[in-house]
């Protein structure tokens, strides 16, 4: 059986320019092409479809995410494949891998067997750059902060409350906490500071939320990036760095256009993460897709109560987009996983596990179509070792729901193996039903909108805080800052804040462990538990089975 960089690696790709001209009538001028198979799309050209009607915009989720996998981008890029065989001209919309994911424990982050997203390799392995130039501009300014510090201070900067951190696009946790400006006075002052990893940075998620260049820009100029002593705050503009900023970021901002396995369009732009930031790819692309296609397919970083939420609560409250109806990802070994079983044994067939497990999809599923209301299919990913006695499990365990549950085949198949889903979404999109809700009102108090997310989609009892937390939240609701969505930052793995508690935990405690300011992507950030913004790299990390050989041929690349 080939691996999925050998499918990539064989697959007979269009020129881009050929295929943005026949697919989608982008003419060549609008294009700025990164070699034959990768291009960025001219914001101008775009700015001009503003007349054009949305398509359909379909959202994909899953339940919590388990150490294998549960193929989420598989099923986005299958079902816009599938969409695309049934006569409905489909664009997806993801996210661009982060470099620390791909080198620590994924490996690749572009779809998986016959349906990817390719060139795969460039994909994976900086693509055009985009995240090398965010990287750039969130130095830049954490450059011009010391800098300035060490001219004089006119801003008069509390050295100690200096709120910027350096990013790098690795999982480093030796970068977490670092000492900077030691060797003497003409290397500046010395002072605590940290790395996060680059799609935790602000600017990520600027870049993400802006609507334009000049948008970009002032949303640049409003981060906080300190305090003084009367803790007043500083922002990037007084330093005058939100110009430059932007420049850095003018490329990256256009949205690239690649293809499919079956050669069609998929647009890849952004990649904030969805466990630390708002895990959704950029609005400028995501409305691109809805101008040039018929159905947009589109994904939120890992599983509901994360993604789904803050693509709800966070990017369509700001941009104004609305789904037309979910898709629920679920697997049949992510499921036996939540019902207690080891990872080493997801592939014995375990009824009673998977009975038990059976909660975490039904949870998420509750919270997708009442909280966030949205009509809602199940595509069950599947795999060789799944049973037809556990499938028939599932689907009677959610006949009672009312849901579809449609076993998808894609990775086996392509789009082929996904019709019955791509009829299914067409008829729940087209049905009407969806009456896209937002969890709280921007005037809901920050506590209450944290407590909100945690008591309705975790099934939490209460939230705490220490003492200077709840003082530091009071300060910026007191600041005006209190309209702003909250953005969780906690573990993927549970509905709680605890990785090893599976399943649909109930009546926990969600303790708000750390509070950050974004007030140019307009959101606070609430880190809770032991989430890190550094991660780190697992005892085995893919990066130790990355290879290139003599004839420049990537290898191990998942």
């Amino acid at each position: 059986m080939q691996s999925d960089i050998e499918i990539a690696q064989d697959a007979k790709l269009r020129p881009i320019v050929e295929l943005a001209r026949d697919r989608l009538g982008i003419p060549e001028d609008a294009l700025d092409p990164y070699g034959r198979y990768k291009a960025k799309i001219s914001l101008d050209y775009l700015a001009s479809l503003d007349d054009r009607t949305d398509g359909k915009l379909i959202l994909v989720t899953a339940v919590s995410p388990t150490p294998p996998g549960e193929g989420k981008t598989t099923v986005t890029v299958g079902l816009g494949d599938a969409l695309n065989r049934i006569g409905k001209r489909t664009v997806i919309a993801l996210r661009e891998p982060s470099l620390g994911p791909v080198f620590g424990m994924k490996g690749g982050a572009a779809g998986g067997g016959y349906a990817q997203v390719v060139p795969m390799e460039d994909i994976n392995l900086h693509f055009t750059g985009d995240f090398s130039a965010i990287a750039l501009a969130n130095n830049l300014l954490a450059a011009l902060i010391d800098n300035h510090i060490h001219h004089n201070n006119e801003l008069r900067f509390d050295f100690r409350r200096v709120a910027w951190r350096r990013v790098v696009d690795m999982n480093d946790r030796a970068l977490r906490s670092i000492t900077i400006g030691l060797g003497g006075p003409a290397n500046g002052f010395p002072r605590e500071d940290g790395f996060d990893i680059v799609v935790a940075s602000e600017v990520m998620a600027i870049f993400c939320l802006a609507t334009s260049l000049a948008d970009l820009k002032e949303r640049l100029g409003r981060i906080v990036v300190g305090y003084r002593r009367d803790l007043t705050p500083i922002r990037a503009r007084d330093l005058k760095a939100h110009g430059a900023m932007a420049a850095l970021l003018r490329d990256a901002l256009k949205p690239n256009l690649v293809q499919t396995l079956e050669n069609n369009p998929a647009i890849i732009h952004g990649g904030p993460f969805g466990n630390i930031a708002h895990g959704c790819n950029s609005v400028i692309a995501t409305r691109a897709a809805l101008k040039l296609g018929e159905y947009v397919v589109t994904e939120a970083g890992f599983g509901a109560d994360l993604g789904a939420e803050k693509f709800i609560d966070i990017k369509c409250r700001k941009s104004g987009l609305r789904p037309d109806a979910a898709v629920l990802v679920a697997t049949i070994r992510a499921l036996k996983y939540h019902g207690g079983v080891a990872a080493d044994a997801l592939t014995q067939e375990n009824l009673p596990a998977l009975d038990r497990g059976i909660v975490n999809l039904e949870r998420h599923l509750n919270n997708v179509r009442t909280h966030f209301g949205l009509p809602c299919a199940i595509a069950l990913n599947h795999f060789a070792h799944d049973t037809e006695a556990e499938i028939r499990l599932l689907r009677q365990k959610l006949a009672h729901h009312g849901a579809p549950v449609v076993v998808a085949k894609h990775w086996a198949e392509g789009g082929a193996g996904a019709e019955d889903l791509a009829r299914e979404v067409v008829r729940l999109a087209e049905s009407g039903a969806a009456d896209c809700r937002l969890l709280y009102e921007d005037d809901t108090p920050l506590w209450q909108k944290m407590k909100t997310v945690a008591t309705r989609i975790y099934g939490a009892s209460d939230i705490t805080a220490d003492t200077r937390v709840r003082a530091q939240i009071r300060k910026l609701q007191d600041e005006g800052f209190g309209r702003l969505p909250v953005c969780v930052a906690k573990t993927q793995y549970s509905f709680s804040t605890d990785p090893l508690l599976r399943g649909a935990p109930s009546d926990h405690v969600v303790n708000i462990r750390e509070v950050r300011l974004a007030a140019g992507a307009e959101y606070v950030v609430m880190i809770c538990g032991d989430v890190m913004t550094m991660p780190g790299l697992p005892k085995d990390p893919a990066a130790m089975r990355i290879d290139i050989d003599a004839r420049g041929r990537i290898v191990g690349l998942f």
